[in-house]
């Protein structure tokens, strides 16, 4: 028996086994009087990874280096000590006791067809139970990370499975379904190997997945063939190198072409699966590569040379949010303020709708809870009596460039924002009867109040930027009209701005109504017509908005259907927890299958129970009708519609050739948000479908860097260069123990008959005290050039 010298316990308790067997008579000579011989002996080896290879742990037990060799001639012919060998792993061994007492076609009833019996798979990684789980062959992925691993901790999204140990490959969540065999994971690139099998959740980086697996695999080869000595060494070179930003355009192509030569040359098994990882990587995360070699980001947020903190390489918008932070917890908070600006215009804003995925990925939370970012940017912005303006650098030339900008959201302002603060004259277009986009149309005022929108679109104003609105794309001018009156780049930005239909019988009754058009009905003209019994169909913040909108203007019962979970909602979960405190019901795992009418106008909703089947392409459970269930009425006078937006792009696009995503929005450079047609550029929901402000910020951000790029042949995005702030931080002092603050909520009573705000801001000791909690990710000693803000 070959056994690492690293277990000593497993030696132990090995030996102890085998001297009771002995005393037992159950070992050694004429066991049980029969006159059969059998004994066993331990034999302890280096634990190289390369002895895994039978004949490099035959050399190893021979006492020699655990080399492979070339064969033939085969082990079972001339192997250990020159004599005929056979070689299993326990796991072999352990099936045949089974084997023998129940009869192999017992046995072969588990498992596939071609692949039988049960796997051992040692589960660890981001999954709440690690531990041995024995499972039958061909079990579906998903099953043993969720039903027997109990699925990712703290409600992270699964995003990749590495089966086969260092010399496997990952599995992606759009492969949740697949049978765990030997010939699927083949086919999708990894092995069954040993067993082992790691769950990484979103904060994993697959790049340095990738090299982590390719360095220990490189360590461990026995240098033998130039293959898997040198190639594996080139591999980790160039793995290294995107790591560290400094990838190049073809070290993809340059590791795939390594990888494939390595796997088909290399002496024995560690070398021809030493690539797997990588290459397994690629093919299903080859994004994740191409962002590290073009953009120098690890959206993982965790290369260290990548990223400068966690928080802000998961900040669409890029803001230096430990730099703030850090200013509010020393009262500085005009300069905090600043600092925001620096990125993003919309501080307030997004101090109030924000998805804040900076605090998804605060690493305070590892301690105990995140930072409170959001509440500590509202109580920011809550300090500025006379709104600043940023730094501005006059340009004369670029002053008289014409640049028009379509759509006064938050991706087109903050387009023009930037632009300005390059010295463009920017030119925005507006169809509705005032800028925000979204902000102002759909968002509530009670989440989002009106004149905080105002407040920051006039500082854009301000800044040379000029708005025309009830100017509309299609209906005033073309983009073919605003190229010929010498438009020289333009950026569009009119968002997703129609309803996804239902598509059941009865949606075009009186009283059915899409949710995006419903809350815009009312935002900018001060009414909508709201039914007693109103019921809302989807599980987005859009139908959270409509829900809790609806209460507010008298609807005297509001429920909403989704169709999976009130965990899956995609909603912010403290909207979802508010909707239900004023009255919001929830009926989880329900769909609308007929809209029911009388006299053409809705009397109730024909609803089908659901249950969660098997996995989609996201990593989420496909939702599927309950076999053998009635259907039930929801009675209903009033039916909203929330279950995504769209956009007719035939009508804008004016017959140009513009490139598509395969979802059927606009296709555009991740770099510059630059489409496919060279002086037009895009961002926002028109690129992405429905998303986030703060993704739309971002997108503005690119392309005013873009367009500056595309009209003058250089970069000049001067707010791009990092620095550190001046404030006290000691490296070596221990985090304070304080918990997380949270905001205090305006009583139900209080909110529920008005649009009144119902997030009210921390008080200054509160904010202080929160923003110490920061544990300054972007601290580099001697790295980044400190200077105050000014």
């Amino acid at each position: 028996i070959y056994v690492r010298a690293e277990s000593p316990l497993a030696v132990e308790r090995l030996n102890i086994a085998i001297n009771q067997a002995k005393e037992y008579g159950l070992l050694g000579n004429n066991i049980m009087g029969t006159g059969f011989n059998f004994d066993l002996e331990i034999r302890m080896g280096s634990g190289a990874f390369v002895c895994g290879e039978e004949t490099a742990l035959m050399r190893s037990i021979e006492g020699k280096r655990g080399e492979p060799r070339p064969r033939p001639p085969f082990p079972a012919y001339q192997g250990l000590w020159e004599k005929p060998s056979l070689l299993n792993n326990v796991e072999t061994y352990a099936n045949i006791p089974v084997i023998i007492l129940k009869g192999g076609d017992w046995f072969a009833s588990i498992g596939t067809a071609k692949s039988k019996g049960t796997k051992v798979f040692a589960l660890a990684g981001a999954v709440n139970n690690t531990g041995l789980v024995e499972v039958p062959i061909g079990i579906p992925l998903g099953e043993i990370i969720y039903d027997i691993g109990g699925g990712i901790p703290k409600g992270k999204q699964f995003k990749a499975a590495q089966i086969g140990g260092p010399s496997g490959g990952c599995i992606p969540k759009q492969y949740l379904n697949v049978p765990v065999d030997y010939e699927t994971l083949q086919e999708l690139g990894a092995i069954m190997g040993s067993g082992g099998l790691i769950v990484m959740d979103e904060d994993t980086c697959m790049v340095d997945m990738a090299r982590f697996f390719l360095d220990f695999v490189q360590d461990e080869s026995c240098g033998k063939c130039v293959p898997c000595r040198v190639g594996t060494k080139r591999m980790l070179e160039i793995l290294n190198r995107m790591c560290e930003g400094r990838g190049e355009e073809g070290d993809i192509e340059k590791l795939i072409e390594l990888g494939t030569k390595i796997k088909d040359t290399a002496l024995c098994g560690l070398g021809q699966t030493a690539p797997n990882p990588v290459l397994s990587a690629i093919r299903h995360f080859r994004e994740e590569f191409e962002i590290h070699i073009r953009e120098k980001k690890c959206p993982a947020g965790v290369c260290p040379s990548l990223v400068r903190a966690p928080c802000m390489s998961a900040c669409p918008a890029n803001v230096y949010i430990p730099g703030f932070v850090s200013l509010i917890a020393e009262k500085r908070y005009a300069e905090a303020l600043r600092v925001h600006r620096d990125q993003n215009p919309f501080a307030s804003v997004c101090a109030r709708v924000c998805f804040h995925t900076c605090e998804d990925k605060c690493r305070r939370s590892t301690l105990d809870e995140p930072v409170s970012i959001r509440g500590l940017k509202r109580f920011m912005v809550e300090q500025e009596v006379t709104i600043q303006l940023p730094e501005i650098r006059e340009n004369e030339e670029n002053a008289k460039r014409k640049i028009a900008i379509i759509g006064a959201g938050p991706a087109g302002l903050t387009c023009a924002y930037f632009l300005a603060r390059l010295g463009y004259q920017p030119r925005v277009f507006e169809s509705a009867p005032r800028p925000g986009g979204m902000l102002v149309q759909t968002i509530p005022a009670y989440r989002l109040p009106r004149e905080e929108v105002a407040r920051e679109i006039r500082m854009i104003e301000r800044m040379g930027v000029v708005i025309e609105t009830e100017k509309a794309l299609g209906r005033d001018f073309t983009l073919q009209s605003l190229r010929n009156d010498g438009y020289e780049a333009i950026f569009l930005g009119i968002g997703a701005p129609m309803g996804q239909r239902l598509r059941i019988p009865g949606e075009d009754a009186e009283g059915v109504v899409e949710a995006i058009d419903f809350l815009r009905e009312y935002n900018l003209r001060g009414s909508v017509k709201v039914g007693k019994k109103v019921v809302v169909i989807g599980g987005g913040n859009a139908a959270i908005d409509a829900a809790r909108t609806a209460i507010r203007l008298g609807a005297e019962k509001v429920t909403i259907l989704y169709r999976r979970t009130r965990e899956e909602m995609p909603a912010y979960k403290e909207e979802v927890d508010e909707a239900v405190n004023e009255g919001v019901i929830l009926k989880m795992l329900v769909a609308p299958i007929e809209i029911l009418t009388e006299n053409g106008k809705v009397v109730g909703v024909k609803c089908q129970h659901m249950w969660l089947g098997e996995y989609d392409k996201t990593g989420r459970r496909r939702p599927e009708a309950r076999a053998g269930e009635e259907p039930f009425i929801e009675e209903a006078d009033q039916v909203i519609a929330a279950i995504g937006q769209t956009v007719d792009l035939k009508k804008y696009l004016d017959g140009l050739d513009v490139k598509l995503t395969p979802s059927g929005f606009i296709w555009v450079d991740p770099l510059y948000n630059q489409t496919s047609v060279d002086w037009l550029f895009a961002g926002g929901d028109i690129t992405t479908g429905p998303a986030s402000v703060a993704e739309a910020i971002g997108a503005g951000e690119r392309a005013a860097v873009g367009i500056d790029k595309y009209l003058t042949g250089e970069e000049h995005a001067f707010w791009r260069e990092p620095y550190i702030v001046d404030t006290e931080f000691d490296p070596e002092a221990d985090p304070v123990d304080f918990p997380r603050a949270r905001m205090k909520l305006l009583p139900v009573e209080k909110r529920v008959h008005n649009f009144n705000e119902v997030e009210l801001p921390f008080t200054e000791a509160i904010a202080i005290r929160e923003a110490r909690r920061c544990l300054r990710c972007d601290y580099r000693e001697n790295k980044v050039t400190a200077k105050t803000n000014k």
